[in-house]
């Protein structure tokens, strides 16, 4: 995007990829149809110690200039739950439109190219690759976050940062799913491939979405948001039941069996665990017989459900990463370095982590388009 942008003011544009094809994260985002914007995007959905660095970029490449240019090329897409865009037919249709894009911009585009040392010269810089040697008056950082390794993810744009002096926040796996604790992950035994819509908690934000049970823990759409807000030790509340009062609900149900309650709201499997771990002693009883006190705790447990996670899955199946180079080291107009001029930062790498749906997408073209401006 930032080559796209760049190329289109007549710059000379190289684009050095070490990767054996360009785009993979691309190809196999949204299951492989590329949740590529969302048709809502605001400052609230990125996540950033410097909540503020998001909005000039967001403001002047928006999701609508995006969608100009898929329209452009007649890319057909459809609007999924939460105003999130994706292809009717598949990813490589976004790569196909890019490189089209950057052909038009006379490009070039170097694949399986390594960088093996960057210096500084008084007009630019002097990258030394696995394919020769350059020189370039601007060089923009564009390499992503440790997401995802086996797609070649690396932290080589944080060494670049670090070899010029520039500051580099602690990086985390974000939008990951949880993993449970040996004795949950028993309770919890028959129930992977198992979802249901739920509100997600904590520290002071909740996601509703579907919530999944895995072979090793919790994941689904709710569960990935709330991961970037979780620290290590931190509960996880859950409301399996977002939609009713359940107290509410026994008292117009009182002739019912607790457990053919539970069973109206979930899958037989879930119902079964569910009255099997959490509410045993009352599962065969109608309500009527169960004390006010006891249907308290069992409306407590499907709305308040809580546990403390044992960890995440990390980079492996992460979908972002959290932290990365201070935003306070660049400038929020031209991503240029405050202290290296003629380098610039876009992108993940940056400490700028959107919510899932499209929005780390649309940071990645509102930024690359906004430093093209200025290269």
């Amino acid at each position: 995007m930032a080559a796209i942008s760049a190329g289109k003011r007549i710059r000379n544009v190289l684009v050095i990829d070490h990767a054996n094809k360009v785009g993979k994260k691309i190809l196999m985002s949204g299951g492989g149809r590329c949740n590529f914007t969302n048709l809502d995007i605001q400052p609230e959905n990125y996540l950033s110690q410097n909540p503020h660095f998001c909005k000039s970029a967001l403001s002047r490449y928006t999701q609508w200039d995006f969608i100009e240019m898929v329209n452009k090329h007649a890319i057909p897409y459809h609007e999924k739950t939460l105003g999130q865009l994706f292809c009717d037919n598949k990813s490589k249709d976004i790569l196909a439109m890019l490189l089209s894009e950057c052909a038009d911009a006379n490009v070039q585009i170097r694949i399986n190219c390594s960088i093996e040392q960057i210096k500084q010269t008084a007009n630019g810089f002097a990258l030394n690759t696995s394919q020769g040697n350059y020189l370039c008056h601007s060089l923009v950082i564009a390499t992503g976050g440790l997401s995802i390794p086996k797609m070649g993810a690396t932290g080589f744009g944080y060494e670049v940062a670090r070899q010029f002096g520039i500051k580099v926040l602690p990086t985390q796996a974000a939008l990951v799913p949880f993993t449970m604790r040996e004795n949950m992950k028993k309770d919890f035994f028959g129930l992977p491939g198992t979802s249901v819509d739920a509100i997600a908690s904590c520290n002071g934000q909740s996601f509703r979405e579907n919530i999944l049970f895995t072979h090793r823990g919790i994941s689904g759409p709710a569960i990935l948001q709330i991961s970037s807000y979780w620290k290590q030790g931190d509960v996880i509340t859950i409301n399996l039941l977002p939609d009713i009062n359940v107290l509410e609900m026994f008292n117009t149900n009182k002739n019912m069996q607790l457990e053919t309650f539970i069973n109206n709201y979930f899958t037989k499997k879930l119902s079964r665990t569910l009255c099997h771990l959490w509410f045993n002693t009352f599962a065969n009883k109608v309500i009527a017989e169960i004390s006010k006190g006891s249907l308290a705790k069992i409306a407590n447990q499907l709305q308040q459900w809580q546990f403390i996670p044992n960890g995440t899955e990390g980079y492996r199946t992460a979908e972002v990463t959290k932290g990365g180079i201070d935003t306070d080291e660049v400038s929020s107009k031209t991503f240029e370095s405050r202290k290296v001029k003629g380098l610039f930062f876009i992108g993940e790498v940056l400490d700028v982590t959107a919510h899932l749906g499209g929005y780390n997408f649309q940071w990645a073209w509102s930024s690359g388009h906004a430093a093209g401006q200025y290269v």
